[in-house]
């Protein structure tokens, strides 16, 4: 089973967060810290921004030949089990592709986007090699 990189908007702001305290994405980012320990197979990585502010708190979840996925809309305080139980359906997978129904309610509504898997390299054609001298 390949490994899981779940990526965490640490930039995300929501409404009524206290200006000089951790804003809400870091705050989601040490709850689901705490929760996974050392799950095997699961990495979660901090990013600075996934460009979503207006769907706060913001995750992404890839991983090698699955279909990646960024979700929004997570509550800091309560959404971290949720995500976990959605990554473990996620790895579970061989595409990453959870049926509907099979997906935590905050996956099925917070969808942002689904990107494929990174396609494998094509091999170069002669007339390519030749174009590219």
């Amino acid at each position: 089973m390949s490994e899981t990189v779940l990526y965490v908007c640490t930039t995300c702001r929501r409404e009524g967060d206290d200006p000089d305290g951790p804003r809400a994405g870091a705050r989601l980012l040490e709850a689901l810290r705490d929760r996974a320990g050392d799950a095997p197979d699961l990495r979660v990585e901090p990013v600075e921004c996934l460009s979503v502010c207006k769907r706060p708190c913001t995750v992404a979840v890839a991983s090698a030949d699955r279909w990646t996925y960024v979700y929004g809309d997570m509550d800091p305080a309560a959404s971290a089990e949720t995500i976990l139980a959605g990554l473990a359906a996620y790895a579970a997978t061989p595409d990453g592709i959870v049926p509907w129904r099979e997906r935590p309610a905050e996956f099925r509504k917070g969808v942002i986007a689904r990107i494929p898997p990174f396609p494998e390299p094509r091999p170069r054609t002669a007339g390519a090699l030749e174009a590219a001298e």
